[in-house]
């Protein structure tokens, strides 16, 4: 955990998150004073939106699911 004042925080501000994202420090402190006042550490990112295969395992299709197939083809003819 590093601990900076404010002005050192406004100055270094791109090498303070730098440091955090490469996770050579967890948090920084910024501090008034020398109390701290302010915790800097990296946001939680939410997982990157990758839909292929998010319910895989989950769903069961039944042996059957087609078996209604030319029915529902002949109900809407040629609008399908």
């Amino acid at each position: 955990m590093a601990q900076v004042t404010i002005m050192e925080a406004k100055t270094d501000l791109s090498e303070l998150v730098r440091l955090l994202e490469t996770h050579q420090e967890e948090v920084i402190l910024i501090a008034r004073d020398g109390t701290p006042v302010v915790e800097m550490k990296l946001a939680k990112r939410k997982p990157a939106n990758k839909r292929i295969g998010v319910a895989k395992g989950k769903l069961q299709i039944p042996d059957d699911f087609d078996k209604w197939d030319s029915e529902v083809a002949d109900m809407f003819g040629d609008r399908i």
